[in-house]
């Protein structure tokens, strides 16, 4: 399991030892004129009650691990490990974790003008009052800079905040006015499965993890699993361990050494060069490359 995973899972441990409620803990890794980033880790479960909370800043938040339920006045999302939640200054917003323990994001917090001003020069037209959305699934666009953000969470010293915190907001920006809709409702049980799916994903994205193997897990049938997985997601299964997999090899790429050959089979890929021509897929460029360079791809 990824060091992200694990630290969530040693906050569970101590939460369950000291028979604790849930609680949110953010711990602040970088701030400069205008943005905050911090390291949120969330030990909420369904035995904690959700409560309504209001957001300060304009928010986008990446999830790292776990995952969690949130619902803004734009609409209703799934967070899963890969996406982002994204909130508007002023705005109401509630998170429960109704069907897992727990969760882990590394949330940018923008003053109301400068985050103006970076929406501007994302395109944005007019005056940018609020994300029309509530998150974005795993895209590919962004992968670069999550994958940064979270070897920056876990210790490495190469990331460059202040530029992450640019690019992540004009590229989300730009990647929200291409979303026209919202995730459509999913009955709460096949919800409940389907989180269980990613929950094991995130746990071991290196298993034999195979369309039957997640569906079996999740006690739905391959179709309708793979219909309310996609639903919920916005990517089919295989599609999520794939980019799961890069994730985790991206992360450890920045943050440990060792050959690229080994990274690729320990991250669950078969042979090094179909690792290879994925990573270039994904983050524009080879492992090599990418574990050389501290430069951010924006477009």
């Amino acid at each position: 399991m990824a060091k992200i995973a694990v630290e969530l899972e040693q906050a569970l441990a101590r939460r369950r030892h000291d028979g604790a409620p849930g609680s949110t803990r953010p711990r602040v890794l970088a701030r400069g004129d205008g943005w905050t980033v911090a390291d949120v880790m969330c030990t909420a479960g369904p035995q904690d009650r959700p409560y309504e909370e209001r957001h300060t800043h304009c928010t986008i938040a990446i999830v790292i691990a776990g995952s969690f339920q949130y619902r803004s006045p734009v609409g209703y999302r799934l967070m899963t490990p890969g996406s982002l939640m994204l909130g508007s200054a002023g705005r109401c917003f509630e998170c429960s974790h109704q069907h897992g323990e727990g969760d882990r994001c590394i949330s940018f917090w923008y003053a109301a003008d400068y985050f103006e001003r970076l929406a501007t020069a994302a395109g944005a037209r007019g005056r940018h009052v609020g994300f029309t959305v509530s998150g974005l699934p795993p895209m590919r666009p962004l992968s670069p800079l999550i994958a940064r953000a979270a070897a920056g969470a876990v210790g490495w010293p190469g990331v460059a905040w202040d530029e992450l915190a640019v690019s992540l907001a004009v590229g989300t920006v730009r990647l929200v006015a291409g979303v026209s809709s919202e995730q459509r409702g999913s009955p709460v049980n096949a919800e409940a499965r389907v989180s269980r799916a990613v929950r094991v994903i995130d746990r071991h994205p290196d298993a034999a993890l195979s369309l039957g193997t997640l569906a079996k897990e999740s006690g739905l049938s391959p179709y309708y699993f793979l219909r309310t997985f996609e639903g919920l997601t916005g990517l089919t299964p295989h599609q999520y361990v794939r980019r799961a997999r890069l994730r985790e090899a991206a992360t450890r790429l920045l943050t440990e050494p060792g050959k690229v050959l080994d990274l690729a089979f320990d991250c669950g890929f078969g042979d090094v060069s179909n690792f290879n021509r994925a990573f270039r897929a994904e983050f524009g460029g080879s492992p090599r490359m990418f574990r050389g360079t501290s430069g951010f791809r924006t477009t």
